[in-house]
């Protein structure tokens, strides 16, 4: 059981305001808050320059656990949310064997008791068989569908099999929406390049389209609820602005996608900049960034996908795509709080409530008496450079190596224990299974 601790004097923040409060954890919950007294509480935390944020939810990570742990695992992955202010996040079902089974979830639910320091829960993975398992399996954020070829057995493409699975069931549906057939052309196209910044024409922007439209019309055929993950394209900022209203859907945008931009992330990165769906002018980026702001694009997620040096040094059609990012998305949004692109009330409202909202998270994302002590302490003054080498992820390698942002975590709690501060992990410091209302 954590010990009570008090935090004075914190900024608490919300989508709608900050209001500056004392905060008492208890019991893992949050217990009061207003003035409290000091003898309340065995730990006070001096909260007076800071904010205090609901715990960050990154609805869209890949921590390679099972089968690919030389990149990532529970354990490192969870310290590299922890470090960044990521108190829970839903991890994806590309690992080996895939999460596609009863079993499997329960085994993957049973290794990350036993590792994660931040709140974890899995997605169930689609295939063409197993939908009896997508409906049954128990307290899961929703259904992963692959549309596109990006991940090996777990590719869903016929469009009979996604009415299927769109029409049977009620549980949420988050697709990775690219057109397979759009793609393997474009691979016969550039098959002899040498070239990174083709990956982006490898994988267009109509496959993209393509597929999310796919994806939108059913989920309005059967009113289905649809996350469409990691959007990429001014098309679809600009669809989903006429759609979305038909049906329960919503979106997500990774920073990666309108911090960096082709070609100049490619000449500069080459693999490390490579990922699906991929990086793409700052057009998009720009829209991107728009969609977000006006509410088109509900949330941000990371798909933190690490691969090694060693992956990352082959040459274009053989390396890898995906990079890391969970412990350096809310640090990015809260530099751009700073630069006036954004107010902070609006980070917590894409990376707090938002997520909470739409995945139907139990007693999680707000500074709520009663709500469980998920919490990061943020310091909007302290200014640090990213450096491959000094990260928490084990590949230990970022595409923002050398970037100076202001706006950094100082200190993360996980249902009321401290799990960062001063740059340290405590490791004896288990998470739990995120509870979803379902």
């Amino acid at each position: 059981m954590p010990i009570p601790i008090l935090i004075k004097n914190a900024r608490c923040v919300s989508s709608t305001r900050i209001i500056k409060q004392d905060v008492l954890l208890s019991g893992g919950k949050i217990a009061q808050l207003g003035k409290v007294n000091e003898s309340a509480a065995e730990q006070v935390i001096d909260g007076t320059h800071l904010y205090l944020l609901p715990g960050a939810l990154d609805p869209q990570v890949h921590f390679r656990d099972p089968g690919l742990t030389w990149k990532e695992d529970l354990r490192t992955g969870s310290m590299a949310a922890a470090s960044g202010g990521v108190t829970s996040f839903f991890d994806m079902p590309n690992t080996k064997p895939s999460t596609i089974t009863v079993e499997g979830m329960t085994e993957r639910k049973k290794n990350a008791a036993e590792k994660c320091v931040v709140n974890y829960n899995f997605f169930i993975g689609a295939t063409n068989t197993n939908l009896d398992v997508l409906n049954y399996v128990k307290n899961v954020p929703g259904i992963k569908i692959f549309m596109g070829s990006s991940t090996g057995d777990l590719l869903v493409s016929d469009t009979k099999d996604l009415d299927h699975i769109f029409g049977n069931g009620s549980r949420l549906i988050a697709v990775h929406a690219e057109d397979d057939d759009i793609i393997n052309a474009a691979k016969e196209i550039y098959k002899n390049s040498t070239d990174f910044n083709h990956h982006q024409f490898v994988r267009p922007a109509d496959a993209a389209l393509k597929a999310t439209t796919l994806a939108v019309e059913l989920s309005i055929k059967y009113q289905r609820r649809l996350h469409i993950l990691h959007l990429t394209t001014l098309d679809e900022v600009r669809y989903l602005e006429i759609q979305k209203s038909k049906a329960p859907i919503s979106a997500e945008v990774c920073p990666q996608h309108f911090l960096l931009s082709a070609p100049h992330v490619y000449q500069k990165l080459g693999a490390y900049a490579q990922m699906n769906p991929p990086i793409r002018d700052k057009s998009h980026g720009e829209a991107l960034w728009d969609g977000l702001v006006n509410g088109v694009i509900d949330c941000i997620a990371t798909d933190h996908a690490p691969h090694t040096h060693e992956e990352k040094a082959n040459p274009f059609g053989k390396a890898p795509s995906g990079m890391p990012g969970v412990e350096t998305s809310l640090p990015m949004l809260l530099d751009r709080a700073n630069r006036g692109l954004c107010k902070i009330e609006d980070v917590v409202k894409w990376m707090c409530e938002k997520p909470v909202e739409l995945y139907k998270v139990k007693n999680k994302g707000y500074i709520r008496e009663g709500y469980d002590a998920d919490l990061v302490l943020v310091d909007m003054g302290k200014k640090r450079s990213i450096e491959n080498g000094k990260l928490w992820t084990k590949v230990n390698w970022s595409p923002y190596d050398g970037w100076t942002t202001q706006g950094w975590p100082v200190t993360t709690i996980v249902n009321g224990h401290v799990v960062f501060q001063d740059g340290e992990i405590n490791e004896s410091v288990k998470g739990q299974e995120v509870i979803i209302d379902a």
